[in-house]
């Protein structure tokens, strides 16, 4: 995804500037960036609450 980035402002096969930069690839990849990172926070936390809730229940 972090590569996607660049190739929507340089063409991959000349290595120049495009002239209309894709718009829609740019924003795709930040959208997917945003998607990964929140589905790992939410995750996380899911399996922090696990954690947390068996600790708990040793007790």
């Amino acid at each position: 995804m972090v590569v996607t980035i660049p190739i929507a402002f340089v063409e991959p096969s000349t290595g120049q500037f495009r002239d209309p930069p894709l718009i829609p690839l740019f924003y795709a990849a930040i959208g997917g960036i945003i998607i990964i990172l929140v589905y790992g926070s939410f995750k996380d936390r899911k399996d922090r609450q696990k954690a947390n809730a068996k600790r708990r229940s040793r007790k």
